[in-house]
């Protein structure tokens, strides 16, 4: 970076960092915050659906489930280190917060941050047996693979190459979640109880893009930390799951 660039406009401009010690104080603030909200929603995510491994109704269902319960709270500990080079305290951070808590099924937070974790929201709904467990995983699944897209491209380069490793691994559970949903509505009460869940949980998972013409991506946008608008993130998130359940009969 030169000298007398601005470090926004260096950024702007598709510049990159690499280390805390050329970290300006809003950036790191914002940086920081992108990665509580990755390592919160996967330790929640991946304790939530850990409750569900014993629902499942067939020996391969439950490796599929255990593999998805053991990744997510991986990659939720690769951020974690690339929290500790900022001054985390990684050993104190995974046993922090109740990630299993959850709020009661009929609550209606929106987009709204709960308690004192950074979790998307979707985050803070119960799961309900196994077909629902499945139906919020495509959805959700198909959400993180969109935006980790997005995440993949962030202008501090080490967790920038820690979201790109990770993004294969949650496609992987994105595919897992299909193919149980696929086996889920291979039924007449499957299918009933699918579509019921997908009512329930397409709402919550559209909601964790956030509001559309959000002021926060404008300024994440000028650090590099966001490329593509929340609405434009969501419209792709609907046009995958959409075709997902169309093809299902779930719409």
């Amino acid at each position: 970076m030169s000298d007398t660039m601005p470090i926004e406009d260096y950024l702007a401009q598709g510049g990159v960092l690499s280390s805390p010690a050329n970290v300006p104080p809003r950036y790191r603030g914002e940086l920081l915050r992108l990665m509580a909200s990755f390592v919160d929603s996967e330790l929640a995510g991946s304790a939530g659906f850990a409750d569900t491994i014993n629902d499942a109704p067939g020996i391969q269902e439950r490796i599929s489930a255990a593999r998805i319960v053991l990744e997510k709270a991986d990659h939720a500990g690769k951020v974690l280190k690339v929290m500790e080079t900022f001054g985390a305290d990684g050993g104190r951070y995974a046993v922090h917060h109740p990630w299993a808590e959850r709020l009661a099924r009929g609550a209606d937070i929106g987009a709204a941050r709960q308690g004192g974790d950074m979790r998307l929201s979707v985050f803070h709904y119960p799961l309900e047996g196994w077909v629902d467990a499945v139906v919020m995983n495509v959805l959700m699944g198909q959400a993180s693979i969109v935006q980790l897209k997005e995440l993949s491209r962030v202008s501090y380069q080490p967790l920038a190459e820690v979201f790109r490793a990770i993004l294969p691994r949650e496609t992987r559970h994105a595919e897992l979640g299909l193919a149980g949903l696929v086996q889920a509505v291979d039924g007449a009460d499957g299918r009933a109880g699918a579509k019921a869940s997908v009512a329930y949980w397409y709402p919550r998972v559209a909601a964790s893009f956030g509001h559309s013409g959000s002021a926060r991506f404008e300024t994440l946008s000028r650090f590099g930390l966001r490329h593509t608008p929340n609405e434009k993130l969501l419209a792709e998130w609907r046009a995958e799951v959409d075709a997902q359940l169309a093809a299902l009969n779930l719409n």
